[in-house]
């Protein structure tokens, strides 16, 4: 049961992860959460380090799409500015999104990773379809009401996966 938890790799940030190594595991494709993955839950635009880190993806030919829970309005007035497409009112972890995005981007399951900095929502979500999960550190220490919730059940799933020897990482 705790597997369906567990990311396949775990990095402080988004811009950690390197679209070149993207490109040598096979990767065509991403499907990020957007609060507190990309920016914090309350930023409205993107900074310019991810601006940098979006353009070096695309210039890979990895593309993007933008699953969140979150309304339309916000989305849509992040995502637009910097051309990516969304998904929004995604219901996380439910599967839908996840496939609609596969289905949008044209990719196999093998060629797609799933980066988001909750494991109740965008991992177990990518888990459940077998998909490269990357568990980020959020980007802002305060939450929604509904995911403050979140932190707390991860926290006893991290706590639980440390003891039994499931991950290496610091937190």
């Amino acid at each position: 049961m705790l597997k369906q938890f567990l990311p396949n790799e775990h990095v402080k940030s988004i811009l950690d992860i390197s679209p070149e190594k993207l490109v040598e595991k096979g990767i065509k494709g991403i499907i990020t959460d957007l609060d507190n993955t990309l920016v914090e839950w309350d930023r409205p635009e993107a900074t310019p380090e991810l601006i940098q880190w979006f353009k070096a993806i695309k210039e890979k030919g990895i593309l993007i799409t933008i699953v969140s829970n979150n309304t339309q309005a916000r989305v849509s007035s992040f995502s637009n500015p910097v051309e990516i497409p969304f998904i929004y009112s995604a219901r996380k972890p439910m599967s839908r999104a996840f496939k609609q995005a596969l289905s949008d981007m044209k990719l196999k399951r093998e060629e797609v990773v799933v980066i988001g900095d909750q494991l109740l929502t965008d991992v177990l979500g990518g888990n459940r379809l077998g998909l490269h999960t990357i568990l980020v550190v959020p980007v802002a220490s305060t939450d929604g009401i509904w995911t403050r919730f979140n932190r707390q059940m991860e926290r006893f799933l991290l706590a639980r996966m440390k003891r039994k020897g499931m991950i290496h990482w610091e937190e």
